[in-house]
């Protein structure tokens, strides 16, 4: 046999090998999407009325002003008429080049090809020009609420992010490389993939972000030395082992929020804020939230407050025999802490000295961008969904947030691991994203309806363990932490719920980067910078405008005001003896 005709055979022979790969993921793909459950149609989109208001908008616009409407068109139809003649003449005249490219960078298209082949110069370029027409399309819808513009805004924005031609094979020039170079094996990886995770997921399509065998909760995330002290059906409370000789009198308590687990204070030893407090001095705990299931349907935000958070504190105060504690609550586990201290004031309750919130909403008037999915035709569905089930599947959260960054958390991850055929990589904080938590049923509706849609704690008062809980009830030195970009809690409306509680000492720092980001910041790292000031909380703007900036992490800031509020240092508190389990615990592994 000759060398070329030993080629050919090794070749046929990878072909089919390929296509016998292809015949049995086919089959098993086809086996996973039998097994997909009937999805809500309201849950997968906004209600159609949207679209037709929309369209109203518009006929409206063209009716009353033809020409503001037809001005748009004929400006789109130019530019894509002169772009259409520019390559044509690129052709005749025999030159298989593209034209200088001016625009703004995109990371999406960030392969060379993009600017230098005409084929695909041609796609990005009508591609970001239709993108364009059609946001200055919505923009000028003058006769939309302005609520449902920001709507539409938003989810033509997914539409449009989701027609990228990056998204797609035929149009992606990373992936026509790598199928050239691997012979389409990186195609068959791509297809394995893609089975993988629709397996996973009972038939939905949900890209896993991480790699799912390169970490282990308690193995090399979740570390830091300590043990579960107590335990009820809500909770389990873990105490960790001082790593100091003397700690301060007044123990410190960490409520995470129960959307995710509590591990990502803890990913790792060199960004974990949880050890870093340890280290610090400090006789640390932290609420370990249980990942609720069907028999938690009737499970509601009074739950959390009097099974969760005021249990949590009693017991650390008789681990620990004070009379009082410090508190941190993050995101959702911020906004309960607040009423739970709120009620506290109520019942005139002492047990917490000094409060701090993590990227925590607390006035709901302006939602942020998670505030499209906040209006009656999703929350009506996810009210219909856990009525039926009994709980919120974690799926939904996870997708929800996804959405918020749609490029960054579905098309990339979705484009390296189908299309180039890579493994997921091996990243905690992606991993941490990945490992979510279920909702129970009574606690998402009064969430939904009771704080983020009809706003009761800030505006007129919430009924909650009876009694009626306002946010000027919140009368304990606080200190808040929000972040710039926060995507989630938005910056501004943290710093108005903080502004608007009774306390009269009140500390805010304002973090660069975002809600995980924001926070996850060591000073080790000397990454993200953050933003102090003296000036009373009155316009956010007026605050920033006038507040100093410091390099580097706010935990050594923040470190300094807990200190002031902790007492004094004696001798380190070992665990207890009957300890239940060793941290990270049991409620925080995969069910």
């Amino acid at each position: 046999m000759t060398t070329s005709e030993y080629e050919d055979s090794a070749n046929l022979d990878r072909m089919n090998a390929n296509l016998a790969r292809i015949e049995a993921l086919t089959q098993r793909l086809v086996a996973a999407f039998s097994r997909q459950q009937p999805q809500r149609p309201d849950l997968q989109a906004p209600d159609p009325s949207l679209y037709l208001k929309a369209a109203t908008a518009w006929w409206t616009d063209m009716a009353r002003n033809p020409s503001k409407v037809m001005e748009s068109q004929v400006e789109y139809w130019g530019k894509t008429l002169k772009h259409f003649v520019e390559a044509q003449e690129q052709f005749a005249k025999g030159q298989f080049v593209a034209p200088p490219d001016t625009g703004p960078e995109d990371r999406r298209f960030s392969n060379p090809l993009w600017k230098s082949h005409p084929y695909f110069y041609y796609i990005k370029q009508q591609y970001l020009m239709s993108s364009q027409a059609i946001e200055e399309a919505i923009a000028k819808l003058d006769t939309m609420e302005p609520r449902e513009r920001k709507r539409l805004q938003y989810f033509g924005k997914q539409i449009i992010d989701m027609m990228a031609p990056t998204n797609f094979l035929g149009t992606n020039p990373d992936a026509l490389m790598k199928a050239v170079e691997t012979e389409g094996e990186s195609l068959v990886r791509g297809l394995e993939n893609m089975v993988r995770d629709i397996e996973a997921n009972d038939g939905d399509l949900l890209v896993t972000l991480a790699d799912r065998d390169a970490f282990k909760v308690g193995g090399n995330i979740g570390t830091t030395e300590g043990a579960v002290v107590y335990r009820n059906r809500m909770y389990e409370l873990i105490q960790y082992s001082p790593t100091t000789e003397k700690v301060h009198e007044t123990p410190l308590l960490i409520f995470p929020p129960w959307i995710n687990k509590f591990y990502i204070l803890d990913l790792k030893p060199q960004n974990s804020f949880i050890k870093w407090v340890v280290d610090q001095g400090y006789t640390l705990f932290v609420v370990s939230w249980v990942n609720p299931d069907d028999s938690y349907a009737d499970v509601g935000m009074d739950t959390y407050v009097e099974e969760g958070f005021l249990d949590a504190i009693e017991q650390v105060k008789a681990i620990c025999n004070v009379k009082s504690i410090n508190a941190i609550g993050y995101c959702i586990a911020g906004t309960t802490l607040a009423m739970t201290l709120a009620l506290m004031a109520k019942r005139r309750n002492r047990s917490v000295k000094s409060a701090t919130f993590f990227t925590t909403l607390t006035d709901f008037s302006d939602q942020g961008e998670v505030g499209v999915f906040l209006d009656d035709d999703f929350v009506d569905g996810l009210e219909a969904e856990v009525k039926e089930k009994g709980y919120l599947r974690s799926y939904f959260m996870t997708k929800t947030f996804s959405y918020l960054r749609s490029n960054d958390l579905i098309y990339q991850p979705a484009i390296r691991s189908y299309m180039l055929g890579e493994a997921p990589p091996a990243f905690d904080l992606l991993y941490w994203n990945g490992d979510g938590t279920n909702l129970p049923g009574r606690m998402v509706v009064e969430y939904l309806r009771n704080l983020c849609q009809q706003n009761r704690f800030a505006d007129g008062g919430i009924e909650l363990c009876d009694k009626t809980l306002s946010l000027d009830g919140v009368r304990i030195p606080l200190c808040a932490v929000a972040c710039e970009t926060d995507h989630i809690a938005a910056w501004k409306t943290s710093f108005r719920g903080i502004a608007g509680m009774g306390s009269k000492d009140r500390t805010f720092i304002l973090s660069e980067s975002g809600h995980i980001a924001g926070i996850v910041n060591p000073p080790s790292k000397k990454k993200y910078g953050h933003y102090t000031s003296d000036a009373p909380l009155g316009d956010p703007d007026e605050w920033k405008a006038g507040a100093e900036y410091h390099q580097g992490s706010w935990w050594p800031r923040w470190e300094e005001w807990l200190r002031k509020r902790s007492g004094k240092q004696f001798a380190a508190r070992a665990l207890p003896d009957d300890t239940l389990a060793p941290a990270p615990g049991t409620y925080v592994m995969p069910q």
